[in-house]
């Protein structure tokens, strides 16, 4: 099941989250609800396909539904479940399994969150990168929300169940952490290019009725379910060859 894209709108960020070299990108926001991980990864490819281009890295890639959207590709994926095309359990992994830039473009799309290391799992998505790096971390506070407000309902991947879970969010965080997070964690040779925010589509008048009531910031952090960040390595004054190209002379 595809999701239905809708209007795109820019909207400035309440934080003083700032880099070295300056503020974090103006936001952009999406109209769109994932119900399955195939939809996921249709936004994915129509936001960022541009750069998913050789040399792939899926990281968490479950199912890997984005494997058949990239038949032209040279689509790589690790998971300890699905269908990966290496087995590996990011929980106890310290290093990812490659080389220095081995990929041209490395993804992790709603993976970190799962994950005790998320801060040394996001620095290897960099390590293995030779070019671009997408990764998404959900708005837990949006799942949350209803749920707190009625005083009743579980909240999916948290909880206290009977038997110890399989998986589950090892992390509670809302838009504005999130931002802050992707504006500040990433290497120094990599600047963060480009940031969406995804809602679930809504009537205009409710949304609007919604902006009048609250802060921008405030608005994110109670109605954006995820956040979406593309980096791009910074070229250096002695550029290495592209990965791909490095095989291709190989």
């Amino acid at each position: 099941m595809a999701y239905k894209p809708r209007l795109q709108l820019k909207i400035s960020l309440e934080t003083s989250a700032l880099k070295d070299d300056g503020p974090m990108p103006t936001a952009k926001k999406d109209y769109a609800s994932f119900t399955v991980r195939a939809a996921r990864s249709q936004y994915v490819l129509d936001r960022f396909g541009k750069v998913l281009k050789n040399n792939v890295l899926d990281v968490g890639c479950d199912e890997a539904p984005l494997r058949a959207l990239l038949p032209n590709e040279k689509y790589y994926g690790v998971d300890i479940c699905g269908k990966p095309d290496q087995v590996l359990n990011l929980e106890e992994c310290k290093r990812l399994p490659f080389e220095d830039e081995s990929f041209d473009c490395v993804m992790c799309i709603e993976v970190l969150e799962h994950l005790n290391n998320l801060h040394d799992m996001f620095q290897e998505l960099f390590r293995v990168s030779s070019q671009n790096v997408i990764v998404s971390l959900p708005n837990c506070w949006c799942g949350a929300r209803g749920k707190l407000d009625k005083g009743r309902g579980d909240i999916l991947h948290y909880g206290l169940p009977h038997r110890k879970p399989i998986d589950r969010h090892k992390w509670f965080f809302n838009v504005s952490q999130v931002s802050d997070f992707f504006a500040a964690a990433h290497p120094a040779d990599f600047q963060l290019a480009e940031l969406r925010y995804a809602e679930k589509p809504r009537p205009l008048a409710l949304r609007l009725m919604r902006r009048l009531y609250y802060t921008q910031s405030a608005y994110d952090n109670r109605y954006a379910h995820t956040v979406f960040a593309r980096y791009e390595r910074i070229a250096s004054s002695q550029s290495k060859p592209k990965s791909s190209e490095l095989r291709k002379t190989a």
